[in-house]
């Protein structure tokens, strides 16, 4: 998740635009022919089964084992939803709630238990093997996340993603996945969530491996995440793509950002301010036309390292080649969005750190359903109305069948990307529900839930019952229209 941010010029652009958009359908509330209805897990948050079958310690691992205070209750993964023992199940209530794609990712350290490319276990290889023919048999579509933050604990030790290596590790990592399921499997994610992951487990510490590094190690590692991004994505094209004939792009987080006082010039340039070092640092580089950072971030960020008084900029420099490696790094423009953030001018954030480079304050979110469509318009004008698959998006509800306030969220924002697509013309061609299930939330553990299905994580059995929002999503994938609500069955 990302942010995303418009000042009074491009607001203007933008109202214009949908005034003046001819629309594609006489019904707003179609979903047009071919679009994708996904939902999505990941490995440590679902699998559990931490270190059976040659399976080696990841950094999440790690962190609930050796700092079980920054974790809500002190819970682990260890065993989660237990997806590793019932993937099956898993896929009969993908397919019951109607979707036809199924957005997982791969244990870094079940396949390869050290990290590196030389021991692989073949255990762990086979467990995936299994998931994705079990879902092509029940007419699923695996779209498979390489990096979903559970990076091998031995990468770790030798600095993880601040280590400019990482990304030929991480190549040598795909490189294993693309031969082995590449000719099943043609939609990948590189990395899930650059933004998040940089500022909350390396900027920050409330997330494995919890460096807390502000306005350093965050800038450091997002470096080597993209340039391990666009290796992949060139080691895709250059050997599999040819014949497995795939689709790769990683999944930005996205928020669209609402000036505290919209009729404040301040908080107006502050959301712009935000918007460039929230979003467009993590997707300049890629969907631009003449990539690199936004010029606007590195120059503040140069100017202020200079102040601070060091030699070098706590921004790195990409060299020519990786810039050219990285524009156009995409088949699609993968987006997770999940509410919208308030912003104003001024930070009392930590010096350094990303927010105070940018000028701006956040403190506060919140559920704004024509954000994610005022998104998608940007995402179309900025960078030439790229195909959009919505590879996240969700709220929490804590309700263990009655989730009114989930079905409220789904009706509310599918609606808007509806007229995003009918009415703006915008590219939209999937949309992903997080998640299927409830699971390990990270830091909050289970203490917040986002599943469309019950997981009883009191029973051995982790018994599974659908909630009121998968015969939601049940109703509007058999219909292909959007249901109405209040919803009932």
């Amino acid at each position: 998740m990302a942010v995303v941010a418009f000042g009074t010029v491009a607001v203007a652009i933008l109202l214009a635009t949908l005034l003046t958009a001819t629309t594609t359908s006489t019904n707003p509330r179609s979903i047009p022919p071919g679009f994708f209805f996904a939902c999505a897990t990941s490995a440590y948050q679902v699998e559990g089964a931490w270190n059976e079958d040659g399976k080696g310690e990841s950094v999440w691992d790690n962190f609930t084992h050796k700092y079980p205070d920054r974790v809500k209750g002190r819970e682990t993964g260890d065993v989660a939803c237990d997806s590793y023992h019932k993937y099956k199940e898993d896929v009969r209530m993908i397919k019951e709630t109607g979707f036809t794609m199924y957005r997982f990712s791969l244990s870094w350290t079940r396949i390869l238990p050290t990290g590196y490319n030389h021991t692989v276990n073949q255990k762990g290889v086979d467990y995936y093997h299994r998931l994705i023919d079990e879902l092509l048999a029940n007419g699923i579509q695996p779209m498979v996340t390489l990096f979903h933050w559970d990076l091998p604990q031995s990468l770790q030790n030798i600095g993880g993603w601040t280590n400019p290596a990482m990304p030929d590790y991480f190549k040598d990592f795909a490189d294993i996945a693309f031969r082995e399921y590449g000719d099943k499997v043609k939609w990948w994610i590189t990395i899930n969530e650059i933004e998040l992951l940089s500022q909350y487990a390396y900027g920050e510490a409330r997330h494995a491996p919890g460096l807390g590094d502000h306005g350093v190690y965050d800038y450091l590692s997002t470096h080597h995440m993209l340039r391990g991004h666009a290796k992949v994505y060139r080691h895709y094209q250059s050997v599999y793509k040819p014949r497995q004939q795939g689709k790769v792009s990683l999944a930005h987080a996205a928020f669209y950002m609402i000036p505290f006082d919209e009729t404040s010039s301040e908080d107006q340039a502050a959301a712009e301010r935000a918007n460039q070092f929230h979003t467009e640092m993590y997707t300049h580089p890629i969907f631009s036309s003449e990539g690199d950072y936004p010029q606007f971030v590195r120059d503040r960020v140069d100017h202020n390292s200079k102040l601070e008084g060091r030699k070098n900029s706590r921004l790195p420099y990409f060299t020519a080649q990786e810039i050219e490696e990285l524009k156009g790094s995409f088949d699609f423009f993968g987006l997770n969005h999940y509410y919208s953030y308030v912003v104003t001018s001024g930070t009392p954030e930590p010096n350094p750190s990303i927010n105070r480079d940018a000028g701006v304050t956040i403190p506060d979110y919140k559920l704004y359903p024509v954000g994610l469509r005022r998104l998608l318009n940007f995402i179309r004008t900025k960078y030439d109305n790229p195909p959009v698959f919505i590879t996240e998006s969700g709220c929490e509800d804590s309700s263990e069948f009655y989730d009114t306030t989930r079905i409220e969220y789904f009706h509310n924002y599918v609606e808007q990307v509806l007229l995003a697509i009918n009415e703006d013309g915008c590219n939209v061609i999937g949309y992903t529900a997080w998640s299927l299930m409830d699971n390990f939330e990270w830091n909050r553990a289970y203490s917040v839930k986002y599943g469309l299905w019950h997981v009883d994580f009191n029973s051995t059995e982790r018994t599974r019952k659908m909630k009121l929002s998968g015969y939601y999503f049940k109703k509007m994938t058999e219909t292909m229209q959007l249901p109405s609500i209040p919803f009932y069955i």
